[in-house]
């Protein structure tokens, strides 16, 4: 199991992203858009979404830091931006971590399956740290 930072952005992550790999000398950052990702017809994705980042990461210095924008219409607050990301290719310990994080926390976004995991869940402990939880499969 890893955890990570998660740097949130408010529409300038491409920006972000691009720097800290000049300024680390990282390997070339993969980004996803929003617009990218897997379209619900039920939701359509605003315009405005189409070309902000929903995920990009980068090694630096042998530790993942993952980023994104905010999505419009989400609140952006300075300070608040960063979160811990939990992947573990065990199910079961996220899982636990999440049952555990959730007691006298508030839950962002329950464990559920998505197009990137199998097992994904947002949360905010009781001390207002935020934590993603994500199952990394073998394929990933």
């Amino acid at each position: 199991m890893a955890v990570d930072v998660y740097l949130t952005f408010n529409g300038d992550c491409r920006e972000a992203v691009e720097f800290y790999a000049r300024v680390f000398k990282t390997e070339k950052p993969h980004i996803m858009t929003f617009g990218e990702s897997p379209q619900n017809p039920d939701y359509p994705l605003p315009e405005e979404a189409k070309d902000l980042v929903m995920h990009a990461r980068l090694t630096i210095s042998g530790s993942n830091v993952m980023f994104s924008d905010t999505f419009p219409g989400y609140p952006f607050v300075e300070g608040n931006n960063i979160t811990l990301a939990v992947v573990s290719k065990d199910i079961d310990e996220i899982r636990s971590a999440y049952e555990g994080l959730k007691e006298g926390g508030t839950v962002e976004m329950e464990l559920q399956e998505t197009f990137w995991s199998k097992c994904y869940g947002k949360v905010k402990d009781k001390f207002g740290i935020g934590w993603q939880l994500s199952h990394e499969s073998e394929q990933q």
